[in-house]
């Protein structure tokens, strides 16, 4: 009988120390910020020779601001203001929205690239941040001409 209290006694315990480990992993995952939060926004079908407008919609969760340098690629030349690079300050308060309009004659595939670089007098008191690991973001589209 005694041996069987000890068990009871032992399980109540290890269930606890289940239940502290759980909590604690739960906290953890909840502290994780994002990097970059990037929206990319533009249609997915035109008109050959139609302007388009593509809109980036760029965020961090990050309480640190950083400078960022963001600008559109494609698989074709595009020609004109598709080709304008932006250069500014992300804080977590401050998110940045970067518009290019540009026209196309074919299908092409678009990417918006978000580079964090090391520039002073871009950030207040250029107190930006450089991440270790990740510094360069994109994200792609199609857009298609019948």
């Amino acid at each position: 009988m005694y041996s069987h209290q000890l068990l009871f006694r032992a399980s109540h315990a290890a269930l606890l120390l289940v239940l502290c480990l759980q909590l604690g992993t739960n906290t953890a995952e909840e502290n994780t910020r994002q990097l970059m939060i990037m929206d990319l926004q533009m249609p997915q079908t035109t008109a050959a020779d139609k302007e388009v407008t593509a809109k980036l919609r760029v965020e961090t969760e990050l309480r640190e601001c950083m400078v960022i340098k963001t600008y559109l690629v494609s698989n074709t030349e595009i020609e004109g203001p598709f080709n304008y690079k932006y250069t500014g300050c992300l804080c977590n308060d401050y998110p940045r929205t970067f518009y290019w309009d540009f026209q196309v004659n074919s299908t092409v595939v678009v990417a918006a690239v978000v580079d964090i670089v090391r520039q002073l007098n871009i950030c207040p008191n250029d107190e930006a941040v450089m991440p270790i690991k990740a510094n360069r973001f994109t994200m792609w589209r199609t857009l298609f001409v019948p």
